[in-house]
């Protein structure tokens, strides 16, 4: 079984979500859309894979909008790419900007969310056998709005928190997240995003590393669900 990880940026990887991954026997191949050097300037060209090619895809999270002019080189084509993988029938898991992506690519589309949220969040689920309340890591400005015949699974008085559509599902957190990639986010303007938001980034970090085990398995169970009750169908 072959899953296509698609890493927007040098910053975020896969974590626990391709530790669960790999440990359910999945081949993961990872594509990085914007390497390091034009993290600044990011309206690169990118050719993505055909994603008949493999058996589930993973758009992850990014620091940029989905509507955001100066990506639009490498987004519309992941847009046509994550649209054509869903008609097939290919499982997609989008994560944060991925699964803002992929709202998009189904029908939906991406605005402004009313505030940012940064941080740790608990989210009113439906269905907490396949997304559970949390808390969930949250980093993000935007929310989607759902496409046509989506369901929502969960969500909170900010935004849509996950949706099911077919055999992909979308979430507006970050199941992946660790200790090193937050740092690595922080050093990267994160650390100001936070304070200006009246988020101390300091005691964040220290929440994140002190319930890592904790959220690690969290994540290991949405990835489960995932797999066997959304990818399966």
């Amino acid at each position: 079984m072959r899953a296509l990880l698609i890493q927007h940026d040098h910053l975020t990887s896969a974590g626990p979500v391709g530790e669960r991954l790999t440990g359910r026997g999945w081949d993961l191949s990872e594509l990085l859309v914007v390497p390091a050097d034009r993290h600044l300037t990011p309206d690169v060209a990118c050719d993505f894979p055909d994603p008949l090619g493999f058996d589930l895809v993973v758009p992850m999270g990014a620091p940029w909008s989905v509507d955001d002019p100066g990506v639009a080189s490498w987004v519309e084509p992941e847009l046509a790419m994550l649209g054509k993988a869903h008609a097939a029938g290919v499982p997609i898991l989008g994560i944060c900007f991925g699964g803002q992506a992929l709202a998009a690519a189904l029908g939906g589309r991406v605005e402004r969310a009313p505030r940012p949220e940064l941080g740790w969040v608990d989210v009113e689920t439906g269905d907490p056998d396949l997304v559970g309340p949390g808390p969930w890591f949250q980093f993000h400005y935007d929310r989607w709005v759902l496409p046509p015949g989506a369901v929502e699974v969960a969500r909170d008085d900010v935004c849509s928190q996950a949706f099911v559509l077919g055999r992909s599902m979308g979430v507006q957190f970050h199941p992946e997240i660790t200790p090193a990639e937050l740092e690595a986010w922080l050093t990267h303007g994160g650390a100001a995003h936070m304070r200006a938001a009246g988020v101390d980034p300091d005691a964040v970090l220290a929440e994140v590393r002190r319930t890592e085990d904790a959220s690690a398995r969290r994540t290991h169970a949405l990835v489960d669900a995932f797999l066997d009750r959304v990818a399966a169908q």
